[in-house]
């Protein structure tokens, strides 16, 4: 799934959780060491098509792990509107898993907590290394200097998805170039039939704070400069605000995606023949599969950039693992680690997840296209940055996110913002951010 935010909570727990966080079932998990048979308690993600789905492909795996090694994971798949809420309670409580699944995107909120292992260099050589990983999705791990308290899982990156068929009858080829995107964006809009060159989620404040963040990083902004202070208003993140919500101002997007919201409105609308192209995570086959669409006829290539402007196609979406530090069998919890980021495992869970490897020569298996599969590998290896590492990340998302969303619902009225008007707004949030540390 794509990755959830966690709300602005998270900053204040960083302050207020303690340390004492793990297994809050004594009886289920015993202490570290000797041969006997062990129980470990473990909160996935949903990754699939539903929630029992995960727990079927899951426990069947974990039966594997429990078969070599004589240690019995209680797994528990939890929707993404619930994780982040369990994670705060168990952090404030002590009460929860000893092993997890967390959105990477929240990796230096929860380790500003305090709560979690740190995979130093004896626990990382323990799961296989740092080595096994690939760098940009290693990178999500944890705030910079510090030994990381998460490791990566499952690989999601943003692609450009294309119809075959609209593509070919308009006699256009896969835009390169922001600019030839642009251009096919507008020939291929037919409002009278309902029919727009761009698919999107402009309702949605993640899905815009993450084209703010990847558009920024092509005008080589960044919107923390180094000691963590944010700068939104720099002309790269103004200009790389703009490049998006111009997609609206331009007509090449239905207006009533001002409601769409993370949901299968977008996808759908793709799907169904209404947008010609949509930027979405390589998950989202699954959506357009299930809406119909088969996959000989879409395409997918790297979102352009502008001429002359960085190669930034993406930023490092995913999931990540982690381990709540008191857990009381802190050996088994990395041997589970190691076998989930196995590279037999990460070709088997990836299919049913639709992810990406995580691992070093790790073969992408949620598609059976070649072409489509070399494009989402290249992107996460050679043209992905991740979301910053600090721990106001939550309300940075949440706050420009929203400002875009602002900005959207005007140009869909028909007023175009201006760069004063995205500066504006982008300064908003950036003073919004005092309030949240």
């Amino acid at each position: 799934m794509k990755t959830r935010l966690v709300c602005a909570s998270f900053i204040a727990l960083a302050v207020s959780a303690t340390a004492a966080c793990g297994s809050g079932d004594d009886d289920s998990s015993s202490s570290g060491g000797g041969g006997s048979a062990k129980t470990l308690t473990y909160w996935a993600s949903n990754q699939g098509s539903s929630l029992e789905v995960d727990k079927k492909v899951l426990t069947t795996e974990l039966a594997k792990f429990t078969k070599q090694t004589g240690i019995k994971v209680n797994v528990e798949v939890i929707g993404w509107p619930d994780l982040q809420n369990r994670i705060l309670a168990a952090t404030a409580s002590g009460k929860g898993p000893d092993v997890l699944n967390i959105g990477n995107t929240w990796a230096a909120s929860l380790q500003s907590t305090g709560a979690f292992m740190p995979f130093d260099s004896a626990a990382l050589d323990a799961i296989g290394g740092k080595a096994k990983f690939v760098d940009a999705s290693f990178k999500t791990s944890g705030m910079a200097g510090q030994d990381p308290t998460s490791v990566p899982l499952y690989g999601l990156v943003y692609g450009l998805y294309y119809n075959k068929k609209m593509f070919a009858d308009a006699g256009l080829q896969p835009p390169k170039t922001w600019e030839e995107l642009q251009a096919a964006s507008k020939k291929l809009t037919n409002p009278g039939k309902g029919v727009y060159g761009m698919a999107m989620e402009g309702g949605s404040y993640t899905e815009s704070l993450h084209f703010a963040f990847i558009f920024g990083q092509q005008h080589g902004a960044d919107p923390f400069d180094a000691q963590g202070k944010p700068q939104f208003t720099t002309p790269g993140m103004v200009q790389g605000v703009k490049q998006y919500v111009d997609l609206m101002s331009d007509g090449v997007v239905n207006k009533s995606s001002v409601q769409y919201k993370n949901g299968p409105e977008a996808p759908g609308d793709f799907a169904k023949g209404k947008a010609a192209m949509l930027m979405s995570q390589n998950n989202a086959n699954n959506t357009l599969q299930g809406a119909g669409m088969k996959s000989s006829q879409y395409g997918v290539v790297p979102i352009p950039t502008k001429s002359g402007n960085k190669n930034t196609a993406s930023f490092v979406a995913g999931i990540n693992l982690s381990v709540f530090k008191n857990t009381k069998n802190k050996d088994g919890a990395l041997q589970m680690v190691k076998f989930m980021t196995s590279p037999a495992e990460q070709e088997i869970l990836d299919q049913p997840f639709t992810a990406l490897p995580v691992v070093k020569g790790g073969k992408v298996k949620f598609t059976d296209n070649p072409a489509e599969a070399k494009t989402f590998a290249d992107i996460l290896a050679t043209q992905s940055v991740p979301l910053p590492l600090v721990p106001a990340e939550a309300a940075y998302e949440t706050n420009v996110g929203n400002a875009v969303n602002g900005l959207i619902a005007k140009a869909a009225t028909g007023q175009k913002p201006t760069d004063a008007d995205i500066k504006s707004a982008l300064g908003e949030a950036q003073e919004k951010m005092a309030t949240a540390g």
